[in-house]
This record gives structure tokens, C-alpha cells and sequence, in this order.
């Protein structure tokens, strides 16, 4: 008896499923994305035959060498969106319609790059990232008809140790192109703050020892993903002046948006250069560091913010600074010179009481701490990176 291959026709559901939900990609994306192992000229037969079927169509660019970017059409989007994987998501209104990707091509190819920036890093690493985990353009209402969108939600894991016990992260992913001035750019953080603290009104009156509604995102995450901001077309200047516009939308709270989801920004080339969990990002708790989205934490060796200016520093228990040792007859003369005549206090004999707990767990037999809520397991190294291994040995 002849058994039949289950798998047969697995790269051509692939690349159907990356366009469908990618919105568009160039034929070496597809490449990279679906089948990176095998010749080129099999992706091309893969898409003329996906063509031919009336699953897919394609534009041909002219201005960037007759490059050809790829795309669902209305009909291959009606097949993909009723697969086990993809049910529940909804095609783009535009879907299949040739002007609207020809207008959308910088943004959205930007965006699938970045997603392929990613996807080869966690190749490297061995991390779990599959191309169907990174999702464009996921509503999340907010109530009165307006909604967060982010240009991606990524779904995340990490190696863990032999075990196998790695961390699971989720991330929302703004690309700027530097086609909206930083105003409107930092006007998003906002919108993520209110995210996080909104929750749908119930009807009727709430009754006495009723539990609050929770928040409408809980409903999705069990912690909510952190937020990081891609910034392309751009040179150092600019790249600045959209740090400092994030880092001021951000402190218009006091910065207790910050305190509870880690937020970083980093160049799209140092993201192509060096890989994404390189130490590039740069968290606006601190701009003047350098860190991992996956460690959210500097390392030793991480260098300083380009461009020799340090922002406004707010505090945060990852980059607090340590506290100094201060012996008593250091503290007693500090305070005969900042207040002459006073008598300085006498320590307590009694130990001191134990600190409130902080929105993030520290370092703990090891391990690093995620912001998911969870803890993970140091990583071999990536590309000309500092990893995770370097903090929790410093």
C-alpha cells in the first residue's frame, strides 16, 4: 500500500499563509521566509504556480529593479483565513486589490523585513518563532469606536536550559518610516498606556463585593506585551529627536506606564546589522543605555547611546542605580555638614524592614528577569552580542 506524504504541498500552504497574513512580500523575502534552504528558483516556481491558480498575483516595481512583490488575492485569502492556524483573523479590506499594495509597498515590505529580521535570529539561536507568529495589524479596542493597532504582534519563545524551560514573550511592534513627524509618533504611547488600563464598561450597577472589571487585554495576554518602536529613514538626528519625543509622551504620567511594560527603540539598520536580541535597543526608561528586548537589562560591556546626549533618567528598578554603603560615622558627619547642630540618629538594632515588592522580579538562582512575568534561562550567545550569560555573570 502506497502511504500517503502528509507534508506534501506543506511550502506551497506556507508561502500562501506568509502573504495572506504578511499583506505582501518581495520574492526574496518569500524565500527567506518560507524556504531559505533551497534554491531560489524553487520559491519562484512555488509562486508561478500559486499564480496560475488564482491564489496569489504580483506588481512589479520598476523604481527598485523590476522588483516583484507578492500578494494574496480575495480568493487565496477566503482559503488561508479558514485553516485551523489562521481561523479567527481577518484579511485586510484591501486584499488583492494592485493599487492599494503598489501605495502600501514601503510600509508593509518594511515591515515583513523586520519580521524576517527577527525569524533568522531565532533560526540562530534555536528560540521558537514560527513566520505565523508574527501577526499585522491586531485590533484592540478601546472603547467609543477607537482602537491600538499595532503594525505587528509577535508571539515569542525562548530557549530554555536542557530542560527545555524557556520564556514565552509577546511583543507589540510600531515601524516608523519617518513619514509622520515625532509628534505624532510619540502620540502612541499614550494610546498603549490606555490600553493597559482599559477595561469595557459593564452594564447595570456594580454590586458590593463584586470584583472590578478586568482589564479588556487580559482577555488576550496573560501579561501584556511589551512595546518596541523600529525606526527607519532616518539618521542619528533623527532617530534622537524621536527618542526624546517617545521618552516625553511617556513621562506625561509620571512614567508609571513605564514601570510596568518594558518600552524600547532602536534603528532598523542596527536591527539588519547586528540581530535583533543584540544590546541596540534603547529603553526609554534610560535612552542612554543599550540593552536586549529579550534581557530589557544593560549589560557590563553594553556601549552608551550614540549621539552624546544622555535624556532625562527616570526611575525604574532595572536601572536603579546600586545603593552606596555609607558606614555610621560617615552618615553622622554627612549630616553635621548638611544640617550643623542636629544630632545625628542612631541606627537601629533591629534588621531592617524588607522592601515593597517591584512591578519586575530580580535575578533569582540565575536566571534573568522577564518582564512576561516569568523567568529566563541564560542563552548561548548571539551575533556580536552581549547576552543574558554576561548579566547574570556581572
Amino acid at each position: 500500500m502506497t502511504r500517503v506524504n502528509p507534508d506534501a504541498g506543506a511550502g506551497d500552504r506556507l508561502a500562501l499563509a506568509v502573504l495572506a497574513q504578511y499583506r505582501m512580500a518581495t520574492t526574496e523575502q518569500v524565500h527567506l521566509v518560507v524556504s531559505p534552504g533551497v534554491r531560489i528558483e524553487q520559491t519562484r516556481r512555488r509562486l508561478a504556480k500559486l499564480r496560475a491558480e488564482g491564489l496569489v498575483d504580483r506588481i512589479t516595481l520598476a523604481q527598485a529593479g523590476r522588483t516583484r512583490v507578492w500578494f494574496s488575492t480575495v480568493h487565496g485569502a477566503r482559503i488561508v483565513f479558514e485553516w485551523p492556524e489562521l481561523r479567527g483573523r481577518r484579511p485586510s479590506r484591501l486584499v488583492g486589490d494592485r493599487s492599494a499594495v503598489r501605495l502600501r509597498t514601503g510600509h508593509a515590505l518594511t515591515v515583513t523585513e523586520t519580521a524576517l529580521a527577527f525569524l533568522q535570529d531565532a533560526r540562530h539561536r534555536g528560540d521558537l518563532f514560527r513566520p505565523l507568529d508574527w501577526i499585522p495589524e491586531v485590533q484592540h479596542p478601546l472603547g467609543s469606536g477607537e482602537a491600538v493597532i499595532p503594525d505587528a504582534l509577535m508571539y515569542y519563545r525562548s530557549q530554555g536550559d536542557a530542560g527545555g524551560h524557556g520564556s514565552m514573550m509577546r511583543a507589540f511592534l510600531e515601524i516608523d518610516r519617518a513619514t509622520m513627524g515625532p509628534e505624532r509618533l510619540a502620540a502612541k504611547i499614550p494610546a498603549y498606556a490606555r490600553l493597559h488600563t482599559y477595561s469595557p464598561a459593564q452594564p447595570g450597577r456594580r454590586r458590593i463585593g463584586q470584583e472590578p472589571p478586568q482589564e479588556e487585554w487580559r482577555k488576550r495576554y496573560p501579561v501584556f506585551p511589551r512595546l518596541l518602536f523600529v525606526l527607519a529613514n532616518t539618521g542619528p538626528a533623527g532617530i534622537e529627536t524621536r527618542i526624546d519625543a517617545l521618552q516625553a509622551a511617556a513621562a506625561l504620567d509620571g512614567g508609571n506606564f513605564l514601570h510596568k511594560v518594558p518600552v524600547l527603540a532602536a534603528p532598523l539598520a542596527d536591527l539588519l546589522r547586528d540581530g535583533p536580541t543584540a544590546p541596540i535597543w534603547r529603553p526609554l526608561t534610560d535612552p542612554s543605555q543599550r540593552v536586549s528586548w529579550i534581557c530589557t537589562r544593560p549589560g557590563p560591556d553594553s556601549p552608551p547611546a550614540a549621539g552624546g546626549r544622555t535624556a532625562q533618567r527616570i526611575a525604574h528598578p532595572y536601572l536603579a542605580p546600586a545603593p552606596q554603603t555609607v558606614t555610621g560615622a560617615e552618615a553622622a558627619t554627612d549630616a553635621q555638614t548638611k544640617h550643623p547642630g542636629t544630632v545625628p540618629r542612631q541606627r537601629s538594632p533591629y534588621p531592617p524592614r524588607p522592601s515593597p515588592p517591584l512591578p519586575f522580579p530580580l535575578l533569582v538562582e540565575g536566571r534573568v528577569p522577564e518582564c512576561t512575568g516569568g523567568y529566563q534561562t541564560p542563552h548561548r550567545p548571539p551575533m556580536s552580542a552581549v547576552t543574558c550569560a554576561n548579566f547574570v555573570a556581572a
